[in-house]
């Protein structure tokens, strides 16, 4: 019996005692958890053990409460204030990293220089000026950041309050194609700018090199398309997209004036939000009327006197509008005009205004790049077809090797630009738009002229 026993355990093993090891361990589970809802209760008197509206008794599984959010009641929410707590700390401290990181990559806050900080990075003005400026500037280090520091002259007085004002909405200001203005000083009737130091070299070094005019590095048509619409974005930015309803007026464009970056030859524009700190343009149509040139004085602000004791206005030679020779006022208009001659520069790599020698005449004949482009677009009765009139207009080191119909309207663009009525010149808007149609094309146009690279060439003896 005792064998048969035995036997009957060996063919089912354990069956029996398992399911009894079962029993006990869930009836020790549920024990132990009756037993600790009264010292949970204790310790959290707030809470109930049942239901008020059911009086069925409330499930402790925090996963529950989780897991269904809709049917949790209040008394859960008791037993999980720890965790939520420790996940709400963790959310803080993670928004706080958060907002760090955002605030150290937004726009930094105007920079009100001590006049003291720039005498001491310029070696009290004794260092060696910046040689690629026309005007009075140093490059130097000024709290751990490589800048250029300019100097100009206050055109007129200008309040202090107005001054921070300015420069707080200019230094807000912030594009890929344009030099970032850091702060400013001011001493006597001069302020300091403070721009950030962009490694390049300006449009008229690149274009005309005296130690080989032969060579440019922008030999290729893409590069000058890529140049033309940088600087387009760039200007369409200042006048357009500065925001709180106020159109900036450069009123320094000019091929020294856009540096050049490598390798991919991008353009960006200095002097950004120096008329408007030194006083450049007519705060009203009062100022405009005081700055005929009929009413010169000898101490007007926006006028300087010449060698030759007549008043000229400050200005780049072949830049200026018309209109800004005329009553020496700066507008977003006058920026186009030298938007356009910029343009015309680029696709020739001429100079605006140049004088060559007359053999029939024995005297200099004045030559503007204006001018001749008009030429090249009309025809002066040579004869020459439109396209072989704009082959010899435009520059020879690019070889020959641009779309003649892109070539043609960028230079309808330019002379739109330069119209001697203000009126007719386009917006900057509409100007950008028309130029990124056509650098597009230039790019499929380029793609197209690259070597191709999908064949082989075998020299084997056949």
């Amino acid at each position: 019996m005792c064998k048969s026993k035995m036997s009957a355990d060996a063919i089912e093993p354990n069956s029996t005692p398992r399911s009894s090891r079962t029993t006990k361990t869930s009836e020790k589970s549920r024990a132990s958890r009756t037993s600790t809802v009264p010292s949970e209760v204790s310790r959290n008197p707030k809470s109930s053990v049942s239901d008020p509206s059911t009086g069925n008794p409330v499930s402790r599984n925090p996963k529950s409460s989780v897991s269904d959010p809709s049917t949790s009641n209040p008394t859960s929410a008791n037993y999980t204030t720890g965790s939520s707590y420790r996940d709400s700390s963790k959310t803080s401290i993670t928004s706080r990293t958060s907002l760090s990181s955002l605030r150290d990559s937004l726009p930094e806050n105007p920079h009100i220089y001590n006049f003291s900080e720039i005498c001491s990075a310029t070696n009290n003005f004794l260092a060696k000026r910046f040689s690629d400026s026309a005007s009075a500037a140093w490059r130097c280090s000024i709290r751990s950041k490589d800048v250029i520091v300019f100097q100009r002259k206050f055109r007129r007085s200008i309040e202090t309050s107005q001054l921070r004002q300015r420069l707080s909405l200019i230094c807000r200001n912030h594009h890929t194609s344009i030099i970032k203005l850091l702060g400013a000083s001011v001493a006597g009737e001069h302020i300091y700018l403070v721009y950030d130091y962009v490694n390049g070299a300006n449009l008229a070094g690149c274009l005309r090199n005296p130690k080989n005019p032969n060579f440019t590095v922008l030999s290729t048509w893409i590069s000058r398309m890529q140049i033309a619409a940088d600087l387009a974005h760039g200007l369409d930015y200042i006048h357009n997209c500065t925001g709180l309803n106020m159109g900036f007026v450069h009123n320094h464009i000019k091929s020294t004036s856009i540096i050049v970056t490598e390798p991919s030859f991008n353009a960006k524009i200095c002097h950004f939000g120096t008329a408007e700190l030194c006083g450049e343009i007519a705060e009203d149509e009062h100022s405009k009327k005081s700055s005929e040139i009929t009413e010169i004085s000898e101490d007007s602000p926006r006028l300087r006197r010449a060698d030759t004791g007549n008043m000229k206005f400050e200005g780049a030679r072949g830049y200026m509008s018309p209109e800004f020779l005329t009553t020496g006022i700066a507008t977003q208009k006058s920026d186009v005009f030298a938007f356009g001659v910029v343009i015309l520069e680029l696709l020739s790599g001429e100079e605006p205004l140049k004088y060559r020698f007359d053999r029939a005449s024995g005297d200099y004949m004045r030559v503007s790049i204006i001018e001749t482009a008009r030429v090249a677009i009309d025809g002066d009765g040579d004869g020459d077809g439109q396209g072989g009139r704009l082959r010899k207009w435009v520059d020879k080191r690019l070889k020959d090797s641009f779309p003649v119909e892109v070539l043609e309207k960028i230079i309808r663009i330019a002379l739109e630009c330069v119209e001697v009525d203000p009126d007719k010149r386009p917006d900057m808007g509409r100007v950008t738009g028309r130029i990124s149609k056509q650098y597009l094309k230039s790019k499929t146009w380029s793609k197209k002229m690259t070597v191709p690279t999908d064949f082989t060439v075998s020299l084997a003896p056949r």
